[in-house]
């Protein structure tokens, strides 16, 4: 089986190129250096000859994209369009890559698979208009939804905060926003789990399972880096704003994945305590 991975030098990119490799799957990886994901033509002359497509290309500057949202659209619409369309016309098969911003973060129990969309932030919105462009352009698709991604590839909140905390005495951490805490290496695996199920067409949510507030998962971090969580405080979102609303609640429901016999994401916990040592060595 031939894979293309957009996106590929990201942190899932790169977790799902080296994944592949090390299955012995032969795999075609685009950065936008090499790939324009805009460029209709471009994209599927890279396509053919290839059986899947993931599609992990996305602006993902959320706070920036509030002033730059035409910037994020093309990327993260017209972009994800093109890809599908191109996988749709060389019989690939589609994994296209969302986020729980689509949501409005104001639910009390687990986001289904199916429950109406209504972002609050710039980046929500074109990442709501790429899920719908997949939709229309490319029937045989996995949508597949995250959410609080962290790995050893790039920024993000572990070793954001693990940094702080060998700078600082004591650090601030909201403790009103709820999520799901999910490994890039997690989500890689998920997604070829389910390209070999053969999982019917359809919208997943790669999360890992139960949740936590940014505060907790702050304390293990620093616990996990050596340090006393005790340094860790808890704060509200206000004392913090941002250009962008944060979800207050972006807790994800499977049970698309148990119907197509796919085993979630095991719990964000016991999956960061399995995380923590890779995440945080790219720190030092």
């Amino acid at each position: 089986m031939r894979w293309m991975v957009t996106g590929a030098g990201g942190m899932l990119g790169q977790d799902l190129v080296a994944l592949l490799r090390d299955g012995g799957q032969e795999v075609t990886a685009h950065g936008r250096d090499t790939l324009d994901v805009t460029d209709l033509d471009a994209v599927r002359g890279a396509v053919g000859g290839h059986d899947v497509v993931v599609n992990c290309a996305a602006w993902t500057a959320v706070d920036e994209a509030e002033t730059a949202e035409a910037e994020a659209f093309r990327v993260n619409a017209v972009g994800a369009a093109a890809v599908a369309r191109a996988a749709r016309d060389a019989g690939a098969r589609l994994v296209h890559i969302s986020t729980d911003y689509v949501f409005d973060g104001e639910a009390t129990s687990p986001y289904a698979e199916d429950a109406p969309l209504n972002p609050r932030s710039a980046y929500g919105r074109t990442k709501g208009a790429g899920e719908w462009a997949v939709r229309a352009e490319a029937p045989d698709h996995l949508l597949v939804r995250t959410s609080w991604l962290y790995g050893a590839h790039g920024s993000c909140f572990p070793r954001t905060i693990a940094r702080l905390a060998r700078e600082r005495p004591s650090l601030e951490v909201v403790r009103d926003q709820r999520g799901q805490p999910t490994w890039t290496r997690d989500l890689a695996d998920l997604v070829v789990r389910l390209v070999d199920a053969g999982a019917p067409a359809g919208t997943y949510h790669g999360s890992a399972s139960g949740s936590t507030t940014w505060f907790d998962f702050a304390r293990l971090v620093v616990a996990a880096d050596g340090n006393d969580p005790d340094r860790v405080l808890p704060t509200t979102s206000d004392r913090f704003p941002r250009p962008a609303p944060r979800p207050g609640y972006s807790v994800l429901g499977h049970e698309a994945l148990r119907r197509a016999g796919v085993a979630p994401v095991s719990g964000w916990d016991e999956r960061w305590a399995q995380a923590a040592p890779t995440v945080l060595a790219a720190v030092r």
